[in-house]
Formats: C-alpha cells, sequence, structure tokens
C-alpha cells in the first residue's frame, strides 16, 4: 500500500496539481491584497469615501458583514479575471508552438511527387523481376 501511495504521489498530475494550489494561494494573496489596499480604497473614493470593509448590517444581535462580502467578489472577479488571461495566453503559446509543428510536417508538393513516382518506380521494377 505505501509503495502504491508513492507510486500516486510521484506521478506527474499530482505534482502538478500541488504546485498549482500552492501557486494559487499565493497568487490569491496577492490579488487579496490588490483589491483590499488599492482597488477598493479606490473606489471608496470614487463613491465619496466609504469604507467597504467597515459596512455591515445589524439585524437584533446578528451582523451582516455585506462590506466583506462585496470585497471577496471583487476578489473573486479579479482573480477569475486574472485566470482567464493566463489560460489564453497558453493557449495562444501552445497554439503557435502547434502551427509550427504542422508547418514542419508539411512537405514540399514537389518532393512529395518525386516521392510518389520513386514509390511508383520501385513497384514497378519489382513487378518486372518476378
Amino acid at each position: 500500500m505505501i509503495k502504491e501511495f508513492k507510486e500516486f504521489i510521484s506521478k506527474g498530475n499530482v505534482l502538478d496539481l500541488a504546485i498549482g494550489v500552492v501557486m494559487g494561494t499565493a497568487f490569491s494573496g496577492i490579488v487579496t491584497s490588490l483589491v483590499n489596499d488599492i482597488i477598493m480604497p479606490l473606489v471608496g473614493l470614487i463613491i465619496g469615501g466609504i469604507d467597504f470593509t467597515g459596512m455591515k448590517a445589524t439585524v437584533g444581535d446578528a451582523s451582516i458583514a455585506y462590506g466583506n462580502f462585496i470585497q471577496n467578489v471583487v476578489n473573486f472577479l479579479i482573480i477569475a479575471l486574472s485566470i482567464f488571461l493566463f489560460v489564453k495566453l497558453i493557449s495562444k503559446i501552445t497554439r503557435k508552438k502547434d502551427s509550427k509543428k504542422e508547418e514542419e510536417v508539411k512537405k514540399d508538393p514537389q518532393i512529395e511527387l518525386l516521392e510518389e513516382i520513386r514509390d511508383e518506380l520501385k513497384n514497378n521494377n519489382k513487378k518486372s523481376t518476378k
């Protein structure tokens, strides 16, 4: 069982996933700081100096912190946009590499014609020697 676990852990997909989670967590911290420290204060200034972090509604003894919710929604939208742009960039890069490989694979039509003639001559030689 330990051997199977080691094989599972050492597979590329698991390692890629672990690296992705660590990078995602670090990226999330950066985006959270961007939203909390730069974007939301600017938005607050634009709409009249409102600080979203302190926004809450009190119902009886319960306190509903909808300002934090607004900040988390903005965090999510920025993270989602960043991931979208990153995936689009990676897709564009890999598409360019794939198209270059396809261009390399495609032969010149003259070379293809000469190869067909060569193959036909070989087949004719084999038939005539029989």
